[in-house]
């Protein structure tokens, strides 16, 4: 069996809206299984996220075609020390922490090196590897 992805709100949110580069819309394009996996905080995020009615639309179908990953106790229990560790703020914690037990390849941007940098990281752990690289 492959790897399996869950992505991260931010991911998705970009994904959607065309805002990465080639490169990036590709690597995310790759990670999307046939249903796409993101946690219930992803769902929060992605559908709060403030935008114009045909833009919430594409939001929404995603969401509605995505395997929504639930809180159950091994989640919120993880994500304690994550944050610690990691010094991460509540709702990106749970994400991590739901990679962490199902599993999954953490898709996400981070800010490490530019503005728009995405990575896919495995998360074993609590320890960050990378398995694709930053690109801006």
């Amino acid at each position: 069996m492959g790897l399996k992805f869950l992505l991260d709100s931010n991911a998705v949110i970009d994904f959607l809206g065309a805002k990465y580069p080639a490169e990036g819309m590709n690597l995310v394009n790759s990670t999307v299984d046939d249903i796409p996996n993101i946690s219930v905080i992803s769902k929060i995020e992605v559908l709060g996220y403030k935008t114009n009615d045909e833009e919430y639309q594409v939001l929404q179908n995603f969401c509605t075609d995505a395997l929504i990953l639930a809180l159950n106790d091994e989640i919120v229990a993880t994500p304690i020390d994550i944050r610690i560790q990691h010094k991460l703020k509540t709702p990106d914690a749970v994400i991590a922490a739901t990679a962490l037990v199902y599993n999954m390849v953490l898709v996400q941007e981070t800010q490490a090196t530019s503005p728009k940098s995405l990575v896919l990281q495995l998360l074993t752990h609590l320890n960050y590897k990378i398995i694709s690289g930053y690109f801006s």
